[in-house]
């Protein structure tokens, strides 16, 4: 019930206390990057995900892209996507947003063979999204499903920082704004065919090394600046 009052690595010991699948044993036994540790000493895995919807009590994961910062570069080769089979139709109108069909999707793993995969990449680092309810919630609910114990990760949320940086700067936030096509555009990053789950991740990394210097100017940003509370 208190569990918000603890830090996320009190959260993590708990945790790893109470997990019984081997997997979540392995995730949660590497401490999380301290938070006074300096960004750019941090492995940092950008993610992003393709569903069908918000909700993921109802809804479903069709891909995932994600790369990796090392000392505050972008290492392309750590890039990877891949597609998430379901066995539920995808809905046609996320099908034309994501350009992810029935038979494309097929060609996928299931997320039951995909998830420890993923775990293993993000264990021990910072994981950064773009919109944090996304990943952190259909993690969360994947983790408590197939291994009955909570998902946990320091993050970082780039709209988050968007709109702080854009509040400092004095602008009117119109609705929209703080999608990522459009902030890519608002801090003159490189275009990408938006709703690709890889490109998205490039993307969320490129605006997060474009707006870390606005965190805290003139000095040195530590995780504690940046990371969701």
């Amino acid at each position: 019930m208190l569990d918000f009052l603890r830090s996320l690595e009190q959260r993590r010991g708990q945790a790893l206390k109470k997990a019984g699948h081997p997997v979540m044993q392995q995730y949660l036994s590497t401490p999380f990057p301290g938070r006074n540790q300096a960004w750019n000493d941090t492995s940092i895995v950008s993610l992003d995900f393709e569903t069908t919807g918000l909700d993921p009590q109802q809804h479903h994961i069709l891909s995932y892209g994600k790369v990796e910062i090392e000392r505050g570069l972008i290492r392309l080769a750590s890039a990877e996507h891949r597609l998430v089979r379901t066995e539920y139709d995808i809905p046609e109108e996320s099908a034309i947003i994501h350009h992810i069909t029935d038979d494309k999707a097929s060609q996928g793993e299931s997320f039951k063979q995909i998830l420890p995969r993923m775990l293993e990449f993000l264990r021990g680092k910072v994981m950064l999204v773009h919109f944090s309810r996304i990943e952190l919630g259909f993690l969360d609910a994947a983790c408590r499903r197939l291994y009955q114990t909570p998902f946990l990760i320091p993050t970082i949320d780039t709209l988050v920082l968007a709109e702080r940086v854009l509040r400092r700067r004095n602008h009117s936030l119109a609705p929209n704004q703080l999608r990522l096509f459009n902030l890519r555009e608002a801090f003159g990053l490189p275009k990408y065919r938006a709703h690709d789950a890889l490109n998205d991740a490039i993307t969320t990394a490129e605006l997060f090394l474009a707006l870390e210097s606005d965190i805290t100017p003139g000095g040195d940003t530590q995780l504690k600046d940046l990371t969701l509370k």
